[in-house]
């Protein structure tokens, strides 16, 4: 039991802090591939404790939805990241599978279109538009990418179809596992809000989505939202890696 709780901790505080660097050192390499200098690697961090200094700006207009909604998602990651293989193919929550970290990403997509047409803007009835109709067109292929791996383990557990793709390596070249892997890497591009299907580094009507919904928010409700947006992007880097890739096995809770 204490091994358990320790775990879980660990995986929360791992996914918490390491998803600001990861979106950091993307944004390094960026730049340096386009011949920039670019901000240090832990720039994100740098921002994150300068928006949590400041007070956040919330207009009269809004409801409750709207001043919740930076924590539910944050809430939400966290829980998420307590289901996904990072650092022990049983994870926490492992039992739930593939539908309680969909259900999360749902929810979290749920409240910030809420909020994003709460706020009144015609950017954020726009992007929350957008992200509604991206989610409807996402969650069923990440669903059906992963059952298609689930088919093979039989089991949703994702800890156990790791186990089973650590196992057999010759799984990563099957037909079928290469397509639920094109697949899978195409909706992670979509649902963190990634080129082509959206870009987080501009506020061109043409191409916002998730920076649309969030344009109304400020200080640390802004920090809340970008967090919860880093921890998303790391537990589907994670997921890809883990779930698609022949690898020496993760340890399991049971091992440490």
């Amino acid at each position: 039991m204490t091994t358990a709780l320790l775990l879980a901790v660990l995986q929360a505080l791992v996914v918490a802090l390491g998803a600001p660097l990861v979106v950091g050192t993307l944004r390094t390499l960026k730049a340096r591939l386009v011949g920039r200098r670019g901000p240090v690697p832990w720039q994100p961090f740098l921002d994150l404790r300068k928006l949590l200094g400041k007070t956040p700006v919330v207009s009269d207009t809004t409801s409750w939805i709207f001043r919740a909604t930076p924590y539910i998602l944050a809430g939400a990651m966290l829980v998420a990241a307590l289901a996904a293989p990072v650092l022990t193919s049983r994870p926490p929550l492992a039992f739930a599978g593939i539908i309680l970290l969909m259900s999360l990403f749902l929810l979290g997509t749920f409240f910030l279109a809420l909020a994003g047409l709460d706020a009144g803007s015609a950017f954020g009835g726009m992007g929350s538009s957008r992200e509604v109709a991206v989610a409807a067109l996402a969650e069923p292929t990440v669903m059906v990418a992963v059952f298609a791996l689930a088919l093979r383990a039989n089991t949703t557990n994702l800890g156990a179809i790791v186990e089973r793709v650590s196992a057999e390596p010759l799984l990563a070249v099957n037909a079928g596992h290469l397509l639920a892997f094109v697949a899978f890497f195409i909706v992670m591009l979509a649902e963190t809000g990634r080129l082509p299907v959206d870009n987080p580094a501009t506020h061109l009507e043409l191409t916002m989505i998730h920076e649309a919904m969030v344009l109304e928010y400020s200080g640390r409700h802004l920090a809340m939202i970008e967090w919860a947006s880093a921890m998303k992007l790391l537990v589907f880097l994670t997921l890809l890696a883990n779930l698609f890739f022949s690898r020496d096995r993760l340890p399991s809770a049971c091992s440490l």
